[in-house]
C-alpha cells in the first residue's frame, strides 16, 4: 500500500464527516418548522456510508477503502401534529405539523461527525508528518 493512499482514505472520510455535518446543520435549522400536513412537513436527513472495496474478485490485496457517500435518506418517522387552531398553516382540524427531527439525536451526530473529522485530520497530519520524517533520514 502506497503511503499516498492514507490521504486518498482519510480525505474520503473527511468528505463523508463533512455531508454528515451539513444535513445535520440544515435538520437543526428545521427542528421547530411547521407546516399545514403532515406530508408537506420537514423531514430528517441522514446520509449513507458503505465502504467502497476495489479489485474485491481479483486476486490482488486491497489496495485501500475510502468511504464512499450512497445517498440521503429521509427519516419515516411521523410528524408531530399540534393543535393550534388560530395559526395561520393550520388545516381545517385546526393543526398544524411540526418536522420529526429529534434536536438530542442531531446534537449528538454533530458531535460524532466533529469528532470523526477531526480524527481523519489528525491522520492526515500525522501521515504527512512522517513522510517528512522519512525524506529527512535520506538526505
Amino acid at each position: 500500500m502506497s503511503l499516498f493512499h492514507v490521504f486518498d482514505i482519510s480525505g474520503s472520510g473527511m468528505t463523508a464527516q463533512s455531508l454528515r455535518l451539513n444535513l445535520t446543520a440544515s435538520n437543526l435549522a428545521n427542528a421547530e418548522t411547521v407546516a399545514g400536513s403532515e406530508a408537506e412537513a420537514y423531514r430528517s436527513r441522514q446520509p449513507i456510508f458503505a465502504a467502497a472495496l476495489r479489485d474485491a474478485q481479483g486476486n490482488a490485496p486491497q489496495q485501500h477503502v475510502p468511504v464512499e457517500i450512497r445517498g440521503i435518506v429521509e427519516s419515516d418517522a411521523p410528524a408531530k401534529a399540534m393543535y393550534m387552531p388560530n395559526h395561520p398553516m393550520a388545516d381545517e382540524q385546526g393543526y398544524v405539523y411540526r418536522s420529526n427531527v429529534n434536536t438530542v439525536e442531531e446534537m449528538v451526530n454533530m458531535m460524532s461527525a466533529s469528532r470523526s473529522y477531526q480524527n481523519n485530520v489528525e491522520v492526515m497530519n500525522t501521515s504527512k508528518e512522517l513522510m517528512l520524517q522519512t525524506l529527512r533520514l535520506g538526505s
